[in-house]
């Protein structure tokens, strides 16, 4: 049995065995039936019926027991050669629709079925499964090299290669471009643009006549198989899921966005269910029919990467849909994966979907607003390795939120908030806070000063001039964040608090240790009081009051309410880096440079794998670890 994704060449490997085995003198009898139902399956035996063994034609039925029948061993006779016959059922569409209609187990016959199905009713009987995958990039490059060949046609290499990777190595589409070329005469390069353009239908790139006896455009080879996988339960749920994943990364996405909350509503509103909301364990039932009829891949053991669907059956989809549809389908892709984006996660599968959607959704991450999710994408990879690509992010979203809501939309001026703290990760803090200045100027006119996103640009404004140098500049934006946090939200909101922690610490940094010991001392009170002892803001306040009180010349007590929290905190917790560093450095200020550079060294083991090497707080870190291991070292020799 020959299972595969529409496309990928079943019924072709099916004729060739066929023809393989005819010509070598290995069959009697060779009868291919088209299988996509019980009505054409008899059909297809009762010709055979009708052919070898003469029955009465006008009896389909009778015909084709009566040939199954004739499949059947027989009883050895010496004076009888056994006959040899081959039957190919192409393209079972339903396991339901061959039930009484297998030919017989025979030792002098076979049976070749090819199909799209994966449902464990085709298999047992002695039936094996053989699943038929895509080409490898090499066998693409040889097939495309050599079909255009044969039409006295020759492309660069790179080129081929290209275009392999972007009809995502399927025979079917392989075959069928090749055939597009040959009958238009253009080049491989004008082909790959007409197909990279989203605004065009995928069947604008078929050719008007298919090669290879095949009776479907690319476009439409999956049609069959949606419809199917929609019968099945839940029923009317595959179709709407496919959509969903159609605008998603088809390398591989995360089974939670399909089963978030945005996912389920959107099942529920569009689907036949009349059973109420659709639950988790019916979506995953709707990617399981998907996975049945080679639509998806489904491996639940990589959940980041559990469905993947081939590129051009995406494009297929979404062909289908109206204007409206794709915008709606869009958002609601782009609201799924923001809401099922782990907090302060930076695995590159979410990013890789919220790319694949970018590109794909045309204008429906801008419109009306800029979704979220392509501003989180950006961030996460901020925190993590990736930050040029995170500067390179933002530099492109500037362009496009300006494009589409304006230069001093509220959207495009957070965007460049954004950019501005990416550019000071690569280590450009003075141009950044110097771009950020004017972003902060246009925000405080257009929202005015005490408008949520005036203050946070003001805050970034304030650690953009810390990480600078400008420390005197950066106390003072931080006294005029804080005024205003109190204004805005309140003296016991966290963000008040949070802007209480930043400003006493800038006044530690520039010089006024005591002024920084009083104020923590007293944040610590009222953060206690208004969020919790255990609360992170808490944590972070009673750190850094650790450490200003050790900068005031009582490190080792310093050293010692540092360690006391790096162990209550443990190393899963999102602030145990930052007070780790503290720690570093206090065990450095009371004297221990060997304890020093060895907090460092573990620190460093943690940075490199969630920031990468060139992350500024990496390379921070590195610094403080080179000095703290050289200042060992000369107390070792001394």
């Amino acid at each position: 049995m020959l299972s595969g994704m529409g496309g990928v060449g079943k019924s072709q490997l099916a004729a060739h065995y066929a023809r393989t085995a005819m010509g070598n003198g290995e069959l009697d009898v060779l009868v291919w039936v088209t299988a996509g139902s019980t009505a054409t399956v008899v059909a297809g035996f009762a010709q055979a019926g009708v052919e070898v063994l003469g029955v009465d034609p006008s009896d389909p039925e009778g015909a084709a027991l009566a040939f199954l029948a004739w499949l059947e061993p027989k009883p050895a006779r010496q004076q009888e050669r056994p006959c040899r016959w081959l039957v190919v059922l192409d393209d079972v569409g339903d396991p339901a629709d061959l039930r009484g209609w297998w030919p017989p187990a025979n030792p002098y016959g076979r049976t070749v079925v090819t199909t799209r199905r994966k449902d464990a009713a085709l298999t047992g009987g002695g039936r094996r499964v053989i699943e038929v995958d895509l080409f490898t990039p090499t066998q693409s490059l040889t097939y495309l090299t050599n079909a255009l060949a044969a039409h006295d046609r020759t492309e660069p290499l790179e080129q081929l290669a290209a275009l392999a990777a972007a009809l995502g190595h399927l025979p079917l589409a392989l075959s069928q471009a090749v055939a597009y070329l040959v009958d238009t005469g253009l080049d491989t390069a004008t082909y790959r643009a007409m197909l990279a353009d989203h605004t065009r239908a995928l069947a604008d790139a078929a050719p008007d006549v298919l090669p290879d006896g095949q009776t479907h455009a690319s476009a439409a080879a999956w049609d069959i198989s949606i419809d199917h996988a929609n019968t099945l339960r839940p029923r009317g749920l595959a179709r709407l899921l496919l959509q969903l994943a159609a605008f998603l990364a088809p390398s591989g996405i995360p089974e939670v966005v399909l089963t978030s909350p945005p996912a389920l509503t959107h099942l529920s509103r569009h689907g036949e269910q009349s059973g109420g909301e659709v639950t988790i364990e019916q979506a995953v039932l709707a990617i399981r029919a998907l996975h049945r009829l080679s639509l998806v891949q489904h491996s639940p053991e990589t959940p980041h990467e559990a469905v993947r669907v081939h590129q051009l059956v995406q494009r297929a989809v979404r062909d289908t849909l109206t204007t409206e549809q794709h915008h709606h389908i869009a958002r609601t892709a782009a609201d799924a994966v923001l809401d099922a984006w782990p907090d302060a996660s930076i695995d590159q599968a979410w990013f890789a979907n919220t790319t694949a959607l970018a590109d794909v959704a045309r204008d429906a991450l801008y419109r009306p607003d800029v979704h979220e999710v392509v501003t989180h994408a950006g961030r996460s990879l901020g925190r993590g390795s990736e930050i040029t690509v995170a500067r390179e992010h933002f530099l492109h979203l500037t362009t496009v939120t300006a494009e589409y809501l304006g230069r001093d939309h509220p959207r495009t001026l957070t965007v460049q908030r954004y950019l501005a703290r990416s550019q000071s990760f690569v280590g450009d803090a003075a141009s950044a806070a110097a771009e950020l200045a004017e972003v902060l100027d246009r925000a405080v006119k257009i929202l005015g000063p005490d408008h949520p996103d005036a203050f946070a640009t003001r805050h970034d404004y304030a650690f953009l001039r810390a990480t600078a140098g400008d420390l005197a500049g950066a106390v003072s934006t931080l006294s005029e964040v804080v005024e205003s946090a109190v204004r805005i939200f309140g003296p016991d909101h966290a963000k008040t608090l949070a802007a209480r922690n930043n400003l006493a610490w800038g006044r530690g940094e520039s010089g006024d240790t005591a002024t920084a010991v009083a104020e923590f001392d007293q944040l610590v009170i009222d953060m206690a009081r208004a969020l919790g002892s255990d609360h992170a803001h808490t944590l972070i306040a009673r750190a850094n009051l650790a450490w200003w009180q050790g900068e005031t010349g009582d490190a080792t007590s310093a050293v010692a309410a540092l360690t006391e929290l790096v162990d209550g905190l443990g190393p899963n917790h999102p602030n145990a880096l930052a007070t780790r560093a503290l720690l570093a450095r206090a065990q450095g200020r009371a004297g221990d440079a060997v304890g020093a550079a060895a907090t460092y060294a573990e620190i460093l083991k943690d940075e490199l794998r969630i920031h990468g090497p060139d992350h500024s707080i990496t390379q921070s870190t590195r610094r403080s670890l080179a000095h703290w291991q050289a200042q060992a070292g000369d107390a070792t020799d001394g």
